[in-house]
């Protein structure tokens, strides 16, 4: 557990020099765009995004099986989405 609070602390904090470098949020973007691309496969950058789609959908109040459907997910993915939210993750997601 300690090395994985070890591995976030070092992305959280490339993540924000990268934002404190930018010159406006479009060069914010950029610039995260640009990090994530380096740090992620493809296949990980469209399984972080399905990962914030479940959650935007439970918060919305979309059923759990109904959003596994939407998204040919298993229902095990979305529970876990859920329970994050119920931890007190993705308080920024929307």
């Amino acid at each position: 557990m300690m090395i994985l609070m070890q591995a976030l602390k070092i992305l959280v904090e490339v993540l924000l020099q990268s934002v404190r470098q930018a010159q406006d949020e479009a060069d914010a973007k950029e610039k995260l765009e640009n990090l994530l691309r380096g740090l992620l496969t493809p296949s990980e950058i469209q399984e972080f995004a399905q990962r914030i789609e479940i959650v935007k959908l439970l918060k919305k109040g979309v059923g759990q099986h109904e959003i596994a459907k939407k998204l040919k997910v298993g229902v095990a993915t979305v529970t876990r989405g859920a329970k994050e939210i119920k931890q007190g993750n993705f308080v920024t997601v929307q």
